[in-house]
């Protein structure tokens, strides 16, 4: 609840006028039954038809300006509502989009969706809920009783005696919701994993026909939301009738004592009349206050859990100081003294791995023992089988994650002295499955950086996309839909290509990023980058040999160990792996070759 009290906090001054506005508002609705027993019992028995005229407006005019104020004081709570929500999901999405990947792992994907959804929602429900009933029940439930004794002590104690009974049943019943709706928002998560999987593979689902298959795993996952927000439903209704039992069985009492008083002159009709009106204000009240509680289960759980991925992100990757445990060694420094722009020393790393809601400390490694360099201006192409460990050295050369054991080195620092978006400003990358915007192809390739219409024709122009752009009736405001889906698979991979080369990098990353092209087309990237971003070093994740047998140095990995590491030439000449990989693709020889 603290996540709640904290943006309602921001608002303070407008919680607390509007807060104001409802308690004036709920003042007169109170009055309204002392004026209707006031006109029964001292004005009509006068039969001076101008006083219960005049009382009458009164009356009108009151309920009137009541109803007003109460509409004026629901809107600056829902106003409220509005922007404290506004500012959680702002806050969320930006907590979201710095977490390391470690965290993004923990949370996962599915679940930040409906935590950033319908967890907020939740929340919006409940602040705009305790503006608009929190001071009315309260003023209501309270200030009828206090009217209520006012006018008759005895057939007060009678409803007296109802409230810590119905209060005891919400409070009990609370405690039970916000677990049981905890389970419901988990299973949330669940549905919308299996939708998400079953929309952006909606292609694969097809071509295998496994519609069947697939809307059976659905239904599944749907049943199981469905139960448990049943029985969460069924234990948060049981206050309802419970309550209504309780009030009638007050009510029926009220009505037998008082017409008993009327009946021995001990109170008046209208007593008797405002008396009841003041029941039905405290039954009000305590049915909403009812609600406050079975919302505020529901939003304390959902505060709770996107408190959690509030607070996963305060724990941040720390910024290591700069010292000599920090800086490059000496022995890594080439002839002249100079350090390379990488640096992997002996580099181990684990993926965490979670197992009920813990990490797995006995978890095997991803990468081990890995050391090698890159020289400023040098490209480095990796290669090996899927699922060897090459897109994690990036990871750990990005600090997506921080290394297990050893060091990475970049610009002479180790990695975990730069602050992330410090240490990301000065590369790019083009990943292996990466993210086409429903924008158009200028914004997906500028991106929000400072880059001028000339760099970013340039390097649509090196990425071979450009003839494509520029034949469209829009050109660059051509517009991409949802994930390029209007685009083909190749000319989506140069665009993001472009969008790469447009920051003139210092380190140009490229994980797997020409898969989709043809020969002719990827031997033209590669000259290009070599022709015109001589400065920029490069690194090229690559399944096609002939992606990385023309760079500088080539690291050949297979099940997270380093193979070998050198020119073409020298691996074929030592590495049984490359030479078999070179063999199978070119079906050259390669000794010949060597």
């Amino acid at each position: 609840m603290k996540w709640i009290l904290h943006y309602m906090g921001r608002y303070r001054g407008r919680v607390a006028f509007g807060m104001s506005v409802k308690f004036l508002g709920t003042i007169g609705e109170l009055m309204l039954p002392f004026l209707l027993e006031y006109i029964i019992d001292d004005v009509v028995p006068t039969n001076q038809v101008r006083m219960v005229v005049l009382f009458g407006v009164l009356m009108i005019v009151t309920a009137v300006l009541v109803r007003s104020v109460n509409i004026n004081a629901n809107r600056r709570a829902t106003a409220v509502a509005r922007d404290c929500i506004r500012d959680l999901r702002h806050d969320l999405f930006e907590t979201t989009v710095h977490l390391t990947g470690s965290q993004f792992d923990y949370v996962t994907l599915p679940s930040l969706i409906s935590r950033m959804t319908s967890d907020t929602y939740n929340v919006q429900n409940f602040i705009g809920m305790i503006q608009r009933m929190g001071v009315r029940a309260c003023i209501m439930l309270l200030g009828g009783i206090f009217m209520a004794v006012l006018l008759d002590p005895v057939l007060a104690l009678v409803m007296v005696g109802m409230v810590p009974i119905m209060a005891g049943i919400i409070l009990f019943i609370s405690t039970k919701g916000i677990p049981m709706y905890r389970r419901v928002q988990e299973k949330v998560d669940d549905i919308t994993r299996v939708l998400r999987e079953n929309i952006t593979g909606v292609r694969v689902v097809k071509a295998l026909s496994r519609e069947e298959y697939e809307t059976q795993r659905y239904e599944r996952s749907n049943d199981d939301l469905t139960t448990t927000d049943l029985r969460t439903g069924i234990t948060m209704a049981l206050p309802n009738p419970i309550m209504n039992l309780c009030l009638n069985i007050g009510m029926a009492t009220v009505i037998l004592i008082g017409a008993s008083r009327v009946n021995n002159g001990l109170t008046k009709p209208g007593v008797i009349i405002a008396f009841l009106s003041y029941f039905n204000m405290i039954l009000q009240a305590i049915m909403g206050m009812n609600r406050i509680f079975i919302q505020s289960t529901k939003a304390a759980a959902s505060a709770n859990r996107i408190g959690e991925v509030i607070v996963l992100a305060e724990d941040v990757q720390p910024v290591l100081e700069i010292d000599d445990t920090t800086l490059l060694p000496a022995r890594c420094l080439d002839a002249d003294g100079n350090a390379p722009l990488v640096v992997f020393d002996n580099v181990s790393f684990a993926y965490p791995v979670l197992q009920q809601e813990k990490v797995d400390e006995n978890r095997e490694n991803a990468i081990s023992n890995i050391s090698f360099t890159i020289n400023r201006g040098e490209s480095l192409g990796i290669i090996g089988a899927t699922g060897c460990g090459k897109t994690t050295l990036l990871n750990l050369l990005m600090r997506f994650y921080d290394v297990s054991d050893g060091q990475v080195y970049y610009n002479g620092r180790d990695v975990r002295t730069y602050a992330p978006d410090e240490l990301r400003r000065t590369m790019s990358v083009v990943f292996q499955n990466d993210t086409i915007f429903a924008d158009t192809l200028r914004n997906n390739i500028i991106f929000g950086r400072e880059v001028t219409d000339e760099t970013m024709a340039q390097a649509a122009a090196d990425a071979n996309i450009a003839q494509m752009i520029e034949a469209q009736p829009e050109q660059y405001d051509y517009r991409a839909t949802k994930a390029g889906a209007n685009l083909s698979g190749g000319e989506k991979q140069r665009v993001l290509i472009a969008r790469a080369l447009a920051g003139h990098p210092d380190l140009l990353i490229l994980d797997d990023a020409s898969s989709a092209l043809d020969y002719k087309t990827d031997a033209a990237l590669r000259k290009a980058i070599r022709t015109n971003y001589p400065e920029t070093t490069t690194i090229t994740i690559a399944q096609r040999i002939s992606s990385v047998m023309s760079m500088d140095r080539i690291l050949v990995m297979e099940n997270g160990q380093m193979l070998g590491y050198g020119t073409h030439e020298e691996l074929l000449a030592s590495c049984e792996v490359y030479r078999d990989i070179y063999i199978s693709q070119t079906g050259g020889d390669a000794n010949a070759s060597a």
